[in-house]
This record gives C-alpha cells, sequence and structure tokens, in this order.
C-alpha cells in the first residue's frame, strides 16, 4: 500500500543537511512557515477526498473509484515530503521547545492525514468491489458522517493555523456524532442481516464503509490532541473511545 522510495533514508537526510546546517533564525521561521502552509495544503486536499470516496458510494462512480485509488500515491509522497523536512530541521537547528512542539506536531498531523486518506480511499475500493451489486438501502447516516469529518477536519486545521487550542478541543467533541451515527449504522444493518441473512454480503459493505468513517474522525481528534500540544505544551488523551 504505502510507496517505500519515498520513505525517509538516512542518505538522503546527510544529503540535506548541508542547506540547512546553522540557517538564520529568519530563514528557520520561513522555513517553519512553509512546512505549515504545506500541512495545510496536505489537509485540504485530504479532506477533498473525504467527500470524493463517498460520492463513489453514493454515485457506483467506478472510475472516480479507481482515480482516487490511483491518487492516494500522491497523498502518501506528500506525508513523506513533509516527515523528512521535519527531520532534517529537528537534527540541524536544535530548535527551542516551541519551535520543536510544532515541528513534531506537523510531522504527527501529516502521519494522521495519510491515514484519513487510506480511510478515504477504502471506500473508493468498496465501491469498486461491490461492482454492479444494488446498495442494501438508501445512503443517509454514511453521507452525514463523512460531512461532520470535512467539517471536523477543516476546523482542525483552521485551528492548527491559528494555535487555537479551545477550537481544537471543540473539534474532538463532535467525534461523539460521528460515533453516534455509526451505532446507529452498525444497528440498522444487523438487523437487516437478522431478518434476512442474504443480505450479509451488502450489509458488510456498508459496515465497513460506515467503519472507515468512524476511524476518520478518531484520526481527526489525534490531530486535534497534536494542536494542542503545539499551542500549549499540554499532552492529554481526548474524547476517549468507547465500545460500540
Amino acid at each position: 500500500m504505502k510507496d517505500e522510495s519515498n520513505r525517509f533514508s538516512f542518505s538522503s537526510f546527510i544529503l540535506h543537511l548541508s542547506p540547512f546546517t546553522n540557517m538564520p533564525r529568519t530563514t528557520f521561521d520561513t522555513e517553519i512557515s512553509q512546512l505549515k502552509f504545506q500541512l495545510l495544503d496536505y489537509g485540504a486536499r485530504v479532506e477533498a477526498v473525504i467527500g470524493e470516496g463517498m460520492e463513489t458510494l453514493k454515485t457506483r462512480d467506478r472510475a472516480l473509484a479507481e482515480a482516487i485509488i490511483q491518487n492516494d500515491e500522491q497523498l502518501n509522497a506528500t506525508r513523506y515530503e513533509l516527515e523528512e523536512h521535519c527531520y532534517v530541521l529537528m537534527a540541524t537547528q536544535a530548535p527551542m521547545a516551541h519551535d520543536l512542539r510544532e515541528i513534531l506536531s506537523i510531522l504527527l498531523i501529516a502521519i494522521e492525514l495519510e491515514r484519513i486518506a487510506d480511510h478515504a480511499k477504502n471506500l473508493a475500493e468498496i465501491t469498486i468491489f461491490m461492482g454492479n451489486e444494488p446498495l442494501l438501502k438508501p445512503l443517509i447516516d454514511l453521507p452525514r458522517m463523512a460531512s461532520i469529518s470535512q467539517e471536523m477536519l477543516r476546523d482542525a486545521m483552521d485551528a492548527f493555523a491559528h494555535n487555537d487550542a479551545a477550537k481544537a478541543e471543540e473539534v474532538a467533541n463532535r467525534d461523539d456524532e460521528v460515533d453516534n451515527l455509526y451505532k446507529q449504522v452498525f444497528r440498522e444493518l444487523m438487523s437487516y442481516i437478522v431478518e434476512d441473512p442474504r443480505t450479509v454480503t451488502r450489509a458488510l459493505n456498508l459496515l465497513f464503509a460506515g467503519h472507515n468513517l468512524e476511524r476518520i474522525g478518531d484520526c481527526v481528534t489525534n490531530i486535534a490532541e497534536r494542536v494542542i500540544y503545539a499551542a500549549t505544551g499540554r499532552l492529554q488523551e481526548l474524547n476517549v473511545q468507547r465500545e460500540v
């Protein structure tokens, strides 16, 4: 699934040392600002993929689904570029505490964004797996889960851009909305299976889609935690998950 050629390597790290070593503070600040801009752009791209993944499931658009899967390699590559840049800055510039928190948060948020993109890609893969098989039921709660997840991610990235810990905590609290919708989807699909076991495959396809959307909400909560850490230096677990 992952493109190993894009992984950070020690040799590439050495090649990058020279241009970054002993850079002036103004240049260092510019590098941090550029990293933040790249991360925000990455977040916007990932947010769009959530909607696109849901759209493939609603419309059964196989061409769009295949495009999402192919584009995932580019999203993976962006994550590794951001990760490598963070490693170089940490290793060569001896950043102060606030700078280090910010760099670490960028690194960890980039990882969560890639995970979100993978979950969105899974929606496209479900669409292809289903082929021409009709949906078990009209999609109501799943699109709502996708919409809330997009809103959460957009707000989380905005909180990061403005170092807004309070807004990040509000984002994490919204994960309950996604979880509650998933529980509702789970109960409804189980009732279909109990009433007619022949629906099990179609029910499980939608259940797997719901699971991926629920996991996106969890990833956004993790991003909110990193935003709070960057802004305040406080590490805390937000909105601890409960069993379905």
